[in-house]
């Protein structure tokens, strides 16, 4: 863990660096407010006839995604809001079910108040995070048949992270927020932490970790600890885009060294006003979910609009 976390964090600072170099010719973001999207669907299907030799099975993937920044200022006031939706479905010949690939909903929102004669601000910050379907791990019965077994709904979990700290902002395309005393909220379906009251049952579920971090017959989890968010977004090239997405949470109320990673790396490259390549990558850590990383990567070329 230790050493994919190095990797990620060498990875972001270098482009926190780059970005700093590139915006450095930006002009300083005017009062009011500032609003841009992006929407994007990716697609991609293939189909054989039965005398395909080559081998091969039916399949299409399709991938919606959007984001959304709505920032104001007001003199030495800012409050920057983002939206990030994503989510994505793919499906073969030979599958029973549809099978999602990708399913993020987030909302980040920082206010500051810039501190005279530099890059940084006093702010508070709110991050929410969640899925919006339910989630499911695949097998086969005794026959054969494929069959799925629900692990998670939508909002469920469902994250909640917020407190005080201080802001470094260079731009709205370059920014870090470190937060020293953070409260962190995991909410759950009680579906799923609903084990009776035999006692043994309850400390074996607890001794396996939980829930996502919940314990027997809880709906909620509470932590306090550090945290820092990170956001870098740079011009590669004129049609290039490279936007990196850095997330970390220590809790200093169980195994502090255990540190929560998530990083996002997003690459557009645009070919014209509706068509786009979009390169995703993903890593996340959360000893509560999964000791161990959890990796996403997506590919595909689709259709694109700004607003």
């Amino acid at each position: 863990m230790k050493k994919h976390l190095v990797f990620i964090l060498l990875l972001t600072i270098g482009n926190f660096v780059f970005a700093q170099d590139d915006s450095t010719t930006e002009e300083g973001p005017k009062d009011g407010w500032t609003k841009a999207g992006n929407a994007s669907l990716l697609f991609s299907q293939a189909a054989f006839n039965a005398e395909w030799t080559g081998g091969g099975t039916n399949n299409y993937a399709a991938n919606l995604n959007l984001s959304y920044v709505a920032n104001y200022k007001s003199g030495d006031w800012s409050w920057d809001n983002r939206l990030l939706v994503d989510y994505g479905i793919s499906k073969t010949k030979d599958q029973e079910f549809t099978r999602k690939t990708s399913d993020r909903f987030e909302i980040n929102s920082i206010l500051g108040k810039q501190i005279p004669e530099s890059n940084w601000y006093y702010s508070y910050f709110l991050n929410f995070k969640t899925q919006m379907t339910p989630g499911y791990v695949y097998d086969v019965d005794t026959n054969g048949d494929e069959i799925r077994t629900e692990t998670t709904k939508a909002f469920s979990p469902a994250y909640v992270q917020t407190g005080p700290g201080m802001l470094w902002k260079k731009s709205d395309n370059l920014f870090v927020n470190i937060s020293p005393a953070t409260a962190k909220f995991i909410f759950v379906n009680g579906d799923f932490t609903n084990v009776g009251n035999d006692q043994a049952t309850i400390d074996a579920f607890n001794e396996a970790g939980g829930y996502f971090g919940v314990e027997a017959n809880d709906t909620m989890r509470f932590e306090f600890g550090a945290s820092l968010n990170a956001y870098a977004k740079v011009m590669l090239m004129d049609n290039i885009s490279f936007e990196n997405i850095l997330n970390l949470y220590s809790n200093y109320l169980d195994n502090p060294q255990n540190i929560d990673v998530d990083y996002t790396a997003n690459v557009v490259m645009t070919v014209n006003k509706w068509i786009t390549a979009n390169v995703a990558f993903q890593a996340i850590y959360d000893d509560n979910a999964v000791k161990a990383f959890q990796i996403r990567e997506a590919l595909g070329i689709g259709v694109t609009y700004g607003f």
